[in-house]
């Protein structure tokens, strides 16, 4: 049975995810910042990280990355569109706002493909969900009915697209195609904010209005 587990981090309050198993193995998802709070909460959990999974290379998604990854020597995944935003404050947006450190980091180990995915005892599917970024991919646990889909959805609200590479219309059609065709119940977990359904966001979401 699979557990999902909540950490806010940095400024700008990004979730960073655990899915987690009963064997304490977990996968890292957007490890945005603080990576020291991810460690001491790796160990109060005596978990086991086995990969680090990126829904997209926004700064605010990525500025732990290389403090994990080298602590636990576990490998990167992320979709090839963004291959380069790991390492280029001017395309991961970390250079756009000042006061803020510039988030560099070294090439991913893996790039992400549409499709069923197996990391360790873990099975999950990944969808590529553009518009927010080139890049976005949303991570679907069917057997545990639960989608990791970084900013592409929000409760009540959808990813910005005003960033380089933002697309609203795309943005719109991954969202329809890749998201609402979830199973209403499916729980939604964004990369800000609280959760939601697909269900939820059909009746109240007012930017998918006519989908």
């Amino acid at each position: 049975m699979l557990e999902i587990k909540t950490y806010p981090l940095g400024p700008i309050q990004t979730n960073c995810y655990f899915v987690g198993n009963d064997k304490g193995e977990y996968l890292i998802v957007d490890p945005g910042e603080e990576g020291q709070k991810i460690r001491t909460e790796l160990e109060k959990l005596q978990g086991k990280p086995l990969a680090i999974l990126l829904t997209h290379a926004h700064f605010d998604h990525i500025g732990a990355v290389e403090d994990i990854r080298r602590t636990y020597q576990i490998p990167v995944y992320i979709h090839e569109a963004e291959k380069d935003w790991l390492m280029e404050p001017a395309l991961n947006g970390s250079s756009r706002y000042p006061g803020l450190p510039l988030v560099r980091n070294e090439k991913a180990d893996y790039f992400l493909e549409e499709g069923e995915m197996k990391i360790g005892p873990f099975r999950f599917e990944v969808r590529h969900t553009p518009g927010h970024s080139p890049g976005s991919v949303s991570f679907i646990f069917h057997d545990a009915q639960i989608a990791v889909v970084g900013d592409t959805l929000f409760k009540q609200s959808i990813g910005r697209t005003d960033l380089p590479g933002g697309d609203t219309q795309l943005l719109l059609h991954s969202i329809h195609e890749k998201l609402l065709s979830l199973d209403d119940e499916v729980i939604i977990y964004p990369g800000h904010g609280l959760p939601t359904t697909p269900g939820e966001e059909k009746d109240q979401n007012p930017f998918l209005n006519g989908f």
